[in-house]
C-alpha cells in the first residue's frame, strides 16, 4: 500500500466517522433536546381539534319572560375552504348541493362568497376557515342524504344546531333594543390573538347591536374544545381530550313584556291616526322609565323590524330596506338615536334657568299674542294672548312668549351680539345639567347625545358652512325659483347674512332655545330622564336595561349596579313648583283633551305637550310625563315625527300606555297593588341543559319549544314589521351638512341685523318665519 493510498482512506475513515457523529448528534437532538415537540407533532398529526359552540343565553325580562331564546333547526353548512381545495373549487359540490336543496348553483356561490369591498349581500362576513350556514330550514329527509354521501358533498355537513328565536311575548318585538348577532370575522380573531383569554373562536356569533352586544361576553359562555383521535385516512377513532363548553348567562331585564307590547302598539296607533289626519307621521318612539332607579321598563321604535331576519346572512335588499329612507330606517332606534327639536318640552329647564337667573317663581308676566325679540316679533301658537299670568299658568297653556322675554333679557345682560368676556348663558348652561347634549349612559351601543347649541357651537358650524353659504348668497337658488320665487329670494337672504356673521349668537338664537327649538335636538330618552329627575325631586338618573346575569335555574351570577346619579342644579321648591304646573296641563291645559275622561283618581298623570316645527315637514309631536303626582313612579315619553301637535298625536299615545299599565280600560293591571312592576329577580321561564360533552340537551324554552347549542347563523324568516305606507326620510339623526340650502332656512328670524336668528340647515327642526310654537 502506497503513502497515497494510506492517506486517503485515512481521509475516508475520518469522513466516515465524522458523518456518523453527525447522525448520533442529531439523533440525540430530536429524541432528548427536541423529543418533546416532535413528539407533540405526532400527536398533532393524529388529533383533530372540533370547536363545541356554547349555549347562548336568554334575554329576560323583569319577570323572567323570554325575549330572545335559542330554538334547534337542522342546518346545512359549506366548508368553503375544503372547496377551494377542489379541482373545480367546489363547483361541481355545490351544484349537486342545490339539487338536494331545491336552489341554485348561483345561490349558494353567492351565499358562500367573502364579504368585501364592492361585494353586495347575501355574503359571508365571518371567518374564511369557518363552516358558512346556507340553508337552516332543511328537512331530515334531504338532511340525510348530505350526511349519507359525503364522498358526494365533500366539506358539506348537516346539523343540529341552535339559532335564536323571537318569541315576542305579549307582544313586545323591541328590534332596536335587543339587537343581532353576526359572525365573527377573521380580523376579529387576529385582534384577539394576542390576549390571554379570549373566549372567542372561529365558530362564534358575536353580538352586533343592542343587548346582544353590550352584554356579549355575558351571553355567550365559553366554547369546548375536543380532540379527536383520527387514522391516516381522517377518520375518527378515538377521543383524546374533552373540555365541556360553559353556557353563557341569561341577562334579566328592566323590560316589561307588557308595558313594551302597550308602548309599541300606541306609537303605532298614533302613527296611523296621525295620518288619518292628513299629517305625514313617519317614524315614532316611546319611552316608559322608572323615575326613581333608571331602569327602563319600555323602549319603543316605529318603524320596527323582525330581528330573525338576521339569521344566516341577510341580503342586499334587505339590509337596504333596514337602512333605507324608503321604509324609513327601521334599523334606527329613534328612542336612543333618533334626534329631534323638543318643543314646549323642554321648557321645564327654561322655567329652572329663568328662576335660577333673578326671576320671580311667584311673579307674574305678560303673555301677549307676540314679542319683539330685537325688531322682529315672536308670536304664540297661533298668535294667542292670555294676558297676565304665573308661572304655573305659563307651563299649562304652553305661553311661548314669557319665554321669548326671559330668553331676550338674558341675553341683553349678556352683552348681545357683542358679548362680554364671560357671558352666563343661563338656559344653555341649566339645558346641559339637565342631560341635554350629552349621552344618558343607557347600557345600548350607538346613542346619540342630542345638540344643546351654544356660542361655540354656533363659529364652529359657521366654519363648516361658510363657503356653501357664500356661494348661495352669490348664485341665488335659481332651481327653487323656477317654482317658488319667494322661498328663492329668502333662501339667498338667509344665505347672505350666514356668509357674513353666521357665527354671531344672535338674540332669534337664544328666543328659540327657550321653547325648545332652533337647533336645540334631543333624544326621546333624554327627555324622559330629565322628566325622570324632575319627577323624583332631582336626582338625574343614568337609564339602564340589563339588571342581572343568572344561570338557568335562577342562580345570580352577578347582579349590574345601577351607575350613580347625578343632581339638578335647581331648588326642590322650584322642582315641586314646575310638577304642579305640569298636573294642570292635563285637566285644564294643552293636554286636557285627550285626557278627558281619564281616571285621575286611579293615576294622577302630569305632563308637557310639545309641537316642534321642522322646516318643509309636519310638526314633531311630544308629549313628556309622569305619574303618579304626589308619589311618581314611571316617566313616559312619547315622540311622533311629523305627527302634528302634541295634544293630538303624541298625548293620546301616552294616555294609551297608562291605561294598559294601570288596567283602566277593561284590562288587568300590569303594575301590582303597589303599583309598580316587579322589582325582584325573576327565575327564568325557561331551562336550557346542556351534557357534560357540550352536546344539546333537551330543557324547554317556553310551551313545546327546545334548545340546543348556541351556533352558527342559519336563514331565517324575512317578515317585517313594516308602517302602512312608504314615507320620506324620518329625521331620526342629525343629518349631514347640505350646501344647497343655507343654515337659517328652517329657523325664524329676518335678514337685518334685528337679532333673528340663523336658524338650522335644511331637515333639522326650526320655527318658521314669525310662527309661534304650538304648545
Amino acid at each position: 500500500m502506497t503513502n497515497r493510498t494510506h492517506l486517503r482512506l485515512i481521509v475516508l475513515y475520518v469522513t466516515v466517522g465524522a458523518l456518523l457523529l453527525v447522525l448520533v448528534g442529531r439523533l440525540w437532538t430530536m429524541q432528548v433536546l427536541e423529543g418533546r415537540h416532535y413528539r407533540q407533532v405526532a400527536a398533532d398529526n393524529r388529533t383533530r381539534d372540533i370547536v363545541v359552540p356554547a349555549v347562548r343565553g336568554m334575554i329576560l325580562d323583569d319577570r323572567g319572560r323570554t325575549l330572545v331564546r335559542n330554538r334547534t333547526a337542522l342546518v346545512v353548512s359549506v366548508d368553503r375552504t375544503s372547496l377551494m381545495r377542489q379541482k373545480d373549487h367546489g363547483r361541481a359540490v355545490l351544484t349537486r348541493l342545490a339539487g338536494v336543496l331545491g336552489t341554485t348553483y348561483d345561490a349558494l356561490a353567492t351565499r358562500t362568497r367573502l364579504c368585501g369591498p364592492g361585494i353586495r349581500r347575501p355574503c359571508w362576513p365571518g371567518s374564511p376557515y369557518q363552516p358558512i350556514p346556507v340553508d337552516d330550514k332543511v328537512d331530515a329527509k334531504r338532511a340525510l342524504q348530505i350526511m349519507e354521501r359525503q364522498e358526494d358533498f365533500p366539506g358539506v355537513t348537516a346539523q343540529v344546531q341552535a339559532v335564536r328565536d323571537y318569541p315576542r311575548p305579549e307582544g313586545a318585538n323591541a328590534a332596536q333594543t335587543l339587537g343581532y348577532l353576526q359572525p365573527i370575522t377573521q380580523e376579529e380573531l387576529d385582534k384577539r390573538k394576542g390576549l390571554k383569554v379570549t373566549g372567542y373562536s372561529g365558530v362564534d356569533l358575536i353580538g352586533r347591536d343592542g343587548l346582544e352586544a353590550t352584554y356579549d361576553a355575558d351571553l355567550r359562555g365559553e366554547p369546548g374544545l375536543r380532540k379527536v383521535l383520527v387514522d391516516s385516512q381522517g377518520r375518527v377513532t378515538g377521543t383524546a381530550q374533552d373540555k365541556p363548553a360553559v353556557p353563557g348567562g341569561n341577562l334579566v331585564t328592566s323590560i316589561d313584556a307588557g308595558v313594551q307590547g302597550a308602548a309599541e302598539k300606541a306609537v303605532q296607533d298614533a302613527v296611523k291616526a296621525a295620518r288619518s289626519q292628513g299629517k305625514h307621521a313617519d317614524s315614532g318612539a316611546a319611552v316608559v322609565m322608572d323615575v326613581q332607579t333608571g331602569h327602563v321598563v319600555a323602549l319603543a321604535s316605529y318603524p320596527s323590524y323582525d330581528p330573525s331576519i338576521w339569521i344566516g346572512g341577510i341580503s342586499q335588499e334587505q339590509y337596504d330596506a333596514l337602512l333605507g329612507k324608503k321604509k324609513g330606517e327601521p334599523l334606527i332606534s329613534r328612542a336612543t338615536q333618533g334626534q329631534f327639536a323638543p318643543g314646549s318640552t323642554f321648557k321645564v329647564s327654561s322655567v329652572a334657568a329663568a328662576v335660577g337667573d333673578g326671576y320671580d317663581l311667584r311673579g307674574t308676566y305678560a303673555c301677549p299674542g307676540s314679542y319683539n325679540v330685537g325688531s322682529r316679533a315672536f308670536r304664540n301658537f297661533e298668535g294667542e294672548s292670555h294676558g297676565d299670568m304665573s308661572l304655573h299658568q305659563a307651563l299649562v297653556v304652553s305661553c311661548d312668549t314669557v319665554f321669548y322675554k326671559f330668553a331676550y333679557e338674558e341675553w341683553l345682560r349678556d352683552g348681545g351680539t357683542k358679548p362680554k368676556k364671560n357671558p352666563s348663558d343661563p338656559m344653555v348652561r341649566m339645558a346641559r345639567q339637565w342631560g341635554f347634549g350629552s349621552k344618558t349612559g343607557i347600557d345600548l351601543p350607538s346613542e346619540s347625545s342630542g345638540r344643546i347649541p351654544d356660542r361655540a357651537w354656533k363659529t364652529a358650524y359657521w366654519n363648516a358652512t361658510k363657503k356653501a353659504d357664500c356661494k348661495a348668497a352669490k348664485d341665488g337658488y335659481p332651481d327653487i325659483a323656477e317654482s317658488d320665487p319667494g322661498r328663492a329670494a329668502y333662501l339667498k337672504a338667509v344665505a347672505a347674512e350666514n356668509c357674513a356673521e353666521g357665527y354671531v349668537w344672535r338674540a332669534g338664537d337664544a328666543a328659540n332655545f327657550s321653547v325648545g327649538q332652533g337647533d336645540v335636538l334631543a333624544t326621546p330618552l333624554q327627555l324622559a330622564r330629565a322628566y325622570a329627575a324632575l319627577a323624583n325631586g332631582g336626582r338625574l338618573v343614568v337609564p339602564r336595561i340589563g339588571r342581572a346575569v343568572v344561570r338557568a335555574d335562577g342562580t345570580v351570577v352577578r347582579r349590574l349596579p345601577d351607575p350613580p346619579a347625578g343632581k339638578l342644579p335647581v331648588d326642590p321648591q322650584v322642582l315641586k313648583y314646575i310638577r304642579g304646573g305640569l298636573a294642570g296641563v292635563t285637566k285644564s291645559g294643552t293636554a286636557a283633551g285627550a285626557f278627558n275622561g281619564f281616571d285621575f283618581k286611579k293615576v294622577d298623570v302630569a305632563g308637557k305637550t310639545g309641537t316642534a316645527e321642522v322646516y318643509g315637514k309636519d310638526d314633531t309631536s311630544w308629549f313628556a310625563s309622569f305619574a303618579p303626582v304626589k308619589n311618581p313612579r314611571y316617566a313616559v315619553v312619547v315622540m311622533i315625527s311629523q305627527g302634528g301637535q302634541g295634544a293630538n298625536a303624541a298625548a293620546p299615545a301616552v294616555r294609551q300606555i297608562y291605561e294598559a299599565m294601570y288596567g283602566l280600560k277593561n284590562g288587568k293591571p300590569m303594575v301590582g297593588k303597589d303599583g309598580r312592576l316587579p322589582s325582584e329577580l325573576p327565575r327564568p321561564q325557561a331551562v336550557v341543559d346542556q351534557e357534560a360533552s357540550g352536546k344539546t340537551g333537551t330543557g324547554k324554552t317556553g310551551p313545546g319549544r327546545k334548545t340546543g347549542p348556541s351556533g352558527r347563523p342559519t336563514t331565517g324568516p324575512s317578515g317585517t314589521a313594516e308602517p302602512d305606507g312608504e314615507n320620506g326620510p324620518s329625521g331620526a339623526a342629525a343629518p349631514a351638512l347640505d350646501p344647497s340650502v343655507p343654515s337659517g332656512a328652517a329657523g325664524t328670524g329676518g335678514t337685518g341685523s334685528s337679532g333673528g336668528t340663523s336658524g338650522p340647515p335644511t331637515g333639522l327642526a326650526g320655527r318658521r318665519s314669525g310662527a309661534g310654537a304650538a304648545p
